[in-house]
């Protein structure tokens, strides 16, 4: 169980003697050699809770999170990347740093087509009319106009179910998944709205020893899917598909959604409008087609390819060190997201929150030793694009693969290739904090295996022990950007945050909106960012590092 939180605070603060009149100057000298000769307790990172103080007083009573939140959301939408509301969005955040005072500048990576839709709009027109909801997958064309077509609901899962249907559907709207049951009110462990309670935490502490795979299995079945989308793609062209339907992964009305046609990638096929539909309304077609019934759909889909090759775009901010400028310390969260919303959630919170830790410490006027960077990265919902792109330009390389197979792979399904090839400000990068878990409060921080930054960072917790941030854990966590630096062999962290209702309702949906966010748990993770930047800044040594990455044992040559 994690110590409590009054005893995690007197574990590193450092309480003033008392002058007692009855103390002998025997006794006092005595205390004080044994005191220096003493090596330092563990745990003693020394805080400097007067400024943790004033970044509180300035996050609590004069935050600008929220108005921030509601730029990137309600003013401007859903960012996917390369499109032109992420391209904007970059532009306004920089602005924003500018205001602020900070230096801000965008960097550009190469990504692909654009992608924008404008208006998505199915109805069952036969056997009786009504509305249906339905969305359509990013990257995949519009219809051009009302089109009408007869539902059929078919298998298309492999190259023999793609022969088999082959001259059977011309003109039809295929819907493409399964019904499953209705989720019940036992059926969901998301729950609709969670915090973390004491004994998940204390379970989060708990380490679990690595064993099995290395290379993780969606890799190869990310792989697999690649393939068959792109005949799958080919085929529902030449064979006249009027459009396809998929199963939304989430009930009660809710339309989760992410990628189909081109993915983005220039020259692949674009296939056909492609959407996903509301779980209850999708079971009420399959119904009635297992009923035997005629259905009929109509679909008008408005969707704008930005072709070329157009770039995603990094923001990047900073206020500048003093005697160990050359030295960075970096906090991002990404900037792009699905289309469904307006990516509030996931992850406009991370992003208003990093960009409100610029801003507290900025307006404090404070002078840190090492240089204390700010990003938004782009390309993230397609494989961490943005955060590589800068490791890779800034950081660290890998050689390309020579096999022409996996050069033509997109960078986040080929196999990593060694060795890594640190670039000089490798060696003076100090750490990366990353955010992106919903808009819900930092309960504490993944520490990646790194031992040697667990005291520092329940050092670095203690005064927002009230405030529930008390959970440092040796364990990883994935699938965002602090892996480029982890990976790297650069010390790259990840905050534990509450889901609230990010499972549940938001992630990837149509209901990744404002409203599901919350001011005082983004004023918490903005005030507890800004302090941990800045005592990173502060501190005498960089942040500690776990060995460089090595080639696995049964890892061959590319």
């Amino acid at each position: 169980m994690p110590r409590s939180s009054a005893s995690r605070f007197l574990a590193h603060v450092t309480i003033p003697a008392l002058a007692l009149a009855s103390a002998l100057a025997a006794s006092a000298l005595a205390a004080s050699a044994l005191a220096a000769a003493a090596p330092p307790p563990q745990g003693s990172e020394p805080v400097d809770l007067g400024m943790v103080t004033r970044i509180r007083d300035e996050g609590f009573h004069r935050s600008r999170v929220m108005a921030t939140a509601a730029g990137l959301t309600d003013g401007i939408g859903p960012r996917l990347t390369a499109s032109p509301a992420e391209r904007e969005a970059a532009e306004w955040a920089r602005g924003r740093f500018a205001d602020w005072g900070l230096r801000a500048w965008l960097e550009e990576f190469p990504f692909g087509e654009g992608w924008s839709f404008s208006r998505s709009e199915v109805r069952l027109v036969a056997p009786v009319e009504a509305p249906l909801v339905a969305l359509p997958l990013a990257w995949t064309p519009g219809t051009e106009g009302p089109v009408r077509g007869a539902a059929v609901r078919v298998k298309l899962e492999s190259e023999e179910d793609l022969e088999k249907q082959k001259g059977e559907l011309s003109g039809k709207v295929v819907f493409l998944d399964e019904p499953r049951e209705p989720e019940g009110p036992d059926d969901d462990e998301r729950e609709e709205f969670r915090r973390y309670d004491d004994d998940e935490l204390a379970e989060i502490e708990s380490f679990d020893v690595p064993v099995g795979e290395r290379r993780p299995d969606w890799v190869e079945r990310a792989r697999k899917r690649r393939e068959l989308a792109e005949k799958r793609n080919r085929f529902l062209i030449d064979e006249g598909v009027v459009a396809t339907v998929e199963l939304s992964s989430r009930d009660h009305g809710i339309v989760r959604l992410g990628a189909g046609g081109s993915r983005g990638e220039t020259g692949r096929s674009r296939g056909v409008p492609a959407l996903t539909m509301a779980a209850e309304h999708y079971r009420r077609v399959l119904r009635l087609l297992d009923a035997g019934t005629a259905v009929e759909l109509e679909i008008d889909v408005e969707a704008t390819f930005h072709q070329g090759e157009r770039p995603g775009h990094n923001v990047l901010a900073e206020i500048p060190g003093g005697d160990l400028a050359g030295e960075v310390v970096l906090a991002g969260a990404h900037l792009d997201s699905w289309h469904a919303g307006t990516g509030a959630t996931d992850n406009a919170a991370g992003c208003a929150v990093v960009m409100e830790a610029a801003r507290i410490l900025k307006a404090l006027g404070v002078e840190p030793r090492r240089t204390l960077r700010f990003a938004l990265w782009s390309g993230e919902e397609q494989g961490l694009l943005g955060s590589r792109a800068y490791v890779e330009e800034h950081l660290a390389t890998r050689p390309d693969p020579t096999d022409p197979d996996e050069l033509a792979l997109p960078r986040r399904l080929r196999k990593p290739t060694w060795p890594i090839e640190p670039k000089p400000d490798h060696a003076r990068f100090s750490g990366y904090f990353n955010l992106d878990n919903g808009g819900g409060k930092t309960r504490g921080v993944w520490a990646q295996e790194n031992a040697a930054a667990v005291p520092i960072f329940e050092a670095w917790l203690q005064p927002f022990a009230d405030l529930g941030a008390t959970t440092v854990t040796l364990e990883n966590t994935s699938g965002t950007d602090h892996l480029p630096f982890d990976r790297a062999g650069l010390p790259g962290f990840q905050f534990i945050q509450d889901g609230l209702d990010y499972w549940s309702r938001t992630h990837h949906t149509h209901l990744d909106t404002y409203d599901h966010l919350r001011e005082a748990d983004l004023k918490q993770s903005a005030v507890v960012l800004a302090s941990f930047l800045y005592h990173a800044a502060m501190r005498d040594r960089p942040l500690p590092r776990k060995p460089m990455p090595q080639r696995p044992p049964d890892d061959g040559e590319d």
